[in-house]
């Protein structure tokens, strides 16, 4: 701890990496060996002990569910190097591990299999590193496999190998912003790319094995003479893999200065931006959670990246969303499922800090209040839901605190809570997602709970314009004439892609006019714009109207809770252009309070939104299904009864793949019905996930089935 506590001051000795991959492809073996390398675990075990994944769920099911930091030390060309290592989950259901550990980082490992190759969370991974500016070098793992299973020659090897390196860099290619898609292309040559066996403790690069004289013919021997183990003895895989890693990531200082810009949209010229741009240990604080735990002693630890100053118990910090100043309890550093305390941390370190009473994850910590960093955004939403209520209806109380710790503990979780009603419902991305929090509710935090069968949540939009529609306050002194329609594609996807932030438009929002002007629009246009929430966006085209400063944020405040709560089943809107027209207010600010503006917003966007042929749009994945070929036929039948689309099918001798797209709402126990089918030897995995308009045919019995679970009366 002396030695780690010396190394967190030396930032040019720091590396902040995520290790990251689709399912199964050895994720945690690998990290495994890391450790041991670092003298945290003993080499027989390596590889096969696991050891970040601490959780009873993990081990029981053999998958990574929650992402694990583990600081190390490593010794790379005589120098010592301080290694900040995250494990990250692989399932899609846990994919928001994925995006939050990015914070963090700013390397990645990605693993492949070198049997299976490019899967589609390979690119689910790649995007989320890319999309917060993190470098990402490649491990091709399991080359065992190729040469005891495939069967390879060392030539068949390499073309295997290539194959991989150019997938992924095709990757790169349509994935990268621009700048980027050259500049961090993989290749062989210059050590960006290493391959080995997690499982067998051994790892190569071009680079090591022209060092040490080591060929492909030496590893094929090594396995036909069973003499891997002296194979991971000379090239033992800590070795190469974090040469690699000191070599091809950047330190922390330097990658500040490119992803700073990226992620924090504060002025970087004057301070405290020009520290958190140069990762000043002496600058002002800018801490930011990427996970928050509950240790039973010490109550809620938020692990997260320090970007900028000194962090010691003691220190007072405030919390830009939740708007409150707190002291600093505990600064620790992880060692997989165990926290260690230390006096101080700086900057460029991923760290644990206990004493942020109720902070959430992305949350902005500084020395003083400062512009907030950019909120971190999953690349899928929430599409499963069920309600879940406590066996005992004494227990409500502890349920609605354990449901707020979870969602806490969790943020790709969507907990809503209704206090009067005793109604709880909880948001996942996808059945194995809601059943793994369910279990640990019930074995981890010690609550009996019964949930309901899965809901889907819908979203509502407007499929044309609408004329304008007056909403009056309930005083009849204020009128909103509001209109609403369908959301340019383009604009949707600059929201989605990040380039359009969400949140309410300052005047002096340069990303968002910078944004604009790019596509084209005048600057009466950029002006219009107020709003950005939840994929919807509100107009202000009014002019001349004295008092309209004064309603403003109650307009926006409005337009958001329908935005929440559209007209047709109260369910979330999505893809809606809302423009305020015109506006007539009372001279007397006491006729225009909170109780008449809001009413009269909802009403005005209510009416306009039933004018413009309001439709329910569902949640469908993209699913990339492999399978052996003789199942091929089964399993298209089988998509045809799920009301699913195909995109692509593809065969060759032995093996068949389809990509089908399939509404949420039929694929509940799909890896049951997919597994039958097969006979267990099909898999599915989702590439993506959209929203469509739900057929005509079944539109007003979802409405109606949605409405009598909510209790709403028919036309309310």
């Amino acid at each position: 701890m002396t030695e780690i506590s010396e190394l967190m001051n030396q930032q040019d000795k720091i590396r902040n990496i995520a290790i990251c991959a689709h399912i199964d492809h050895g994720k945690t073996t690998f990290s495994d060996n890391l450790l041991a390398g670092a003298g945290m675990l003993s080499e027989e075990t390596a590889g096969k002990q696991r050891a970040l994944d601490f959780h009873e769920d993990e081990a029981e099911r053999g998958i990574t569910i929650d992402s694990a930091s583990v600081s190390m030390i490593h010794k790379v060309n005589g120098a010592e190097h301080l290694i900040n290592l995250i494990d990250t989950p692989g399932h899609v259901d846990f994919g928001g591990d994925v995006t939050r550990a990015m914070r963090a980082v700013d390397g990645a490992v990605v693993l492949s299999c070198a049997v299976e190759g490019i899967m589609p969370q390979t690119e689910t991974v790649l995007r989320q590193a890319l999309k917060e500016l993190v470098k990402p070098v490649l491990f091709i793992n399991k080359v065992d496999r190729l040469i005891k299973e495939v069967k390879l020659t060392p030539e068949a090897m390499q073309a295997k190998f290539i194959s991989i390196i150019d997938s992924v860099n095709a990757l790169i290619q349509k994935i990268a912003p621009e700048g980027y898609k050259e500049k961090w292309k993989v290749g062989v040559a210059d050590g960006t790319v290493a391959f080995g066996s997690a499982f067998h403790n051994w790892a190569l690069s071009v680079p090591y094995m022209k060092e040490h004289g080591i060929t492909f013919k030496d590893i094929i021997d090594a396995y036909e003479n069973d003499t891997h183990k002296e194979l991971a003895k000379k090239a033992p895989l800590h070795e190469v893999v974090l040469g690699m890693v000191v070599k091809n990531h950047p330190d922390p200082v330097s990658a500040q200065k490119y992803r700073i810009p990226r992620i924090w949209h504060g002025d970087v010229t004057v301070e405290p931006g020009r520290s958190i741009m140069e990762c000043n240990p002496k600058g002002n604080i800018a801490f930011v959670p990427i996970k928050i735990t509950v240790d039973k002693h010490a109550g809620e630890v938020a692990a997260g990246r320090l970007f900028s100053g000194t962090l010691k118990q003691g220190d007072e910090v405030y919390m830009a969303s939740a708007k409150k100043t707190v002291r600093v309890q505990q600064v620790s550093v992880y060692k997989g499922a165990k926290r260690i305390l230390v006096n101080e941390a700086v900057a460029g370190n991923i760290i644990g800090v206990v004493g942020l009473r109720d902070v959430a994850v992305g949350e902005t910590v500084a020395t003083t209040e400062i512009e907030q960093f950019e909120a971190i955004t999953h690349l899928f939403e929430p599409v499963v839901t069920k309600s879940i209520e406590a066996t005992k209806a004494s227990d409500l109380p502890k349920l609605v605190e354990v449901l707020r710790q979870v969602g806490k503990e969790d943020p790709s979780l969507k907990i809503t809570i209704n206090e009067q009603t005793g109604e709880s419902l909880i948001s996942g991305m996808g059945e194995l997602h809601l059943e793994i929090i369910e279990n640990r509710i019930k074995t981890e935090k010690g609550l009996a709970v019964k949930t309901s069968a899965p809901i889907i949540v819908y979203r509502e939009s407007a499929t044309k314009e609408s004329s304008p529609a007056e909403g009056r306050s309930p005083n009849k002194h204020n009128s909103f004439f509001i209109k609403v329609e369908p959301l340019p594609e383009e604009l949707h996807e600059k929201i989605l892609s990040g380039d359009l932030r969400e949140g309410r438009v300052k005047k002096k929002d340069d990303s968002v006019v910078k944004c604009l002007t790019d596509m084209g629009w005048g600057s009466d246009d950029i002006r219009n714009v107020r709003d950005i929430y939840k994929g919807n966006m509100l107009f202000d085209e009014t002019r001349g109207e004295v008092h309209i400063g004064e309603v403003i944020e109650m307009v926006m405040d409005a337009f958001e809770m329908v935005m929440d709560a559209g007209p047709l089943a109260r369910d979330p809107c999505m893809k809606m252009q809302v423009t305020l027209v015109d506006i007539k207010l009372h001279e007397d600010a006491i006729h225009r309070g909170p109780a008449q503006i809001y009413p009269a917003v909802r009403d005005g966007v209510t009416k306009a939104m039933r004018s413009a042929s309001p439709a329910m749009l569902e949640p469908l994945q993209v699913h990339v299904i492999d399978m052996p070929g003789e199942y091929m036929g089964a399993v298209t039948k089988l998509v045809g009864s799920k009301r699913g689309q195909m995109l692509d099918m593809q065969q060759d001798e032995d093996t068949a793949e389809i990509t089908a797209k399939i509404p949420v709402a039929e694929m509940i126990g799909w890896s049951n019905d997919l597994r039958s089918t097969t006979e267990g030897k099909g898999t599915s995995s989702i590439t993506d996930q959209t929203f469509e308009r739900v057929p005509q045919g079944i539109q007003d019995k979802i409405i109606k089935t949605i409405r009598e679970r909510k209790g709403l009366a028919e036309n309310q």
